[in-house]
């Protein structure tokens, strides 16, 4: 895991890649859960048994479960050492591939962007969610977050 301990450290950072995270496995609870907190039951997520029929070959998590779990995934990879830090948004997402109940997923990070915003570094990252043996992504996303020192 990569720390920054200064604004200067993350900038000089910028431009490269900070890490590779670990595997997480995507369950078929925690596509349940997801249901349930975004009140988003459609059967290609919950009905194991009708998405083994459907055009995925198996239940797939939500596009937007995955792209909810970008934050913790990339707390595995690096940190920046802050009073606080927020999740500010996203300039691009998108769902190259589904991610299949069971698939492992990871997150590789890259460095794009840091500005001064009042009291806060704004840093912007490309974060590349690979799924274990498929050769497309399931997550192409620029993710923006404040930290303040």
């Amino acid at each position: 895991m990569r720390v920054f301990t200064t604004p200067d450290e993350l900038e000089r950072a910028v431009g490269t890649e900070l890490g590779t995270g670990d595997w997480w496995e995507i369950t078929q609870e925690r596509v349940d859960r997801f249901a349930d907190a975004t009140d988003d039951h459609q059967w290609i997520h919950v009905d194991p048994e009708r998405a083994k029929a459907g055009p995925f070959g198996a239940p797939i998590a939500h596009g937007y479960l995955t792209a909810a779990l970008l934050p913790a995934m990339m707390r595995g990879i690096y940190r920046v050492e802050a009073r606080m830090a927020v999740n500010y948004g996203l300039n691009r997402l998108r769902f190259p591939a589904p991610v299949r109940v069971g698939a492992s997923i990871r997150a590789v990070v890259r460095l794009i962007e840091v500005t001064k915003v009042g009291d806060a570094l704004q840093v912007v990252s490309s974060v590349t969610v690979e799924l274990k043996g498929e050769p497309k992504p399931a997550v192409v996303a620029e993710t923006v977050g404040r930290f303040y020192l």
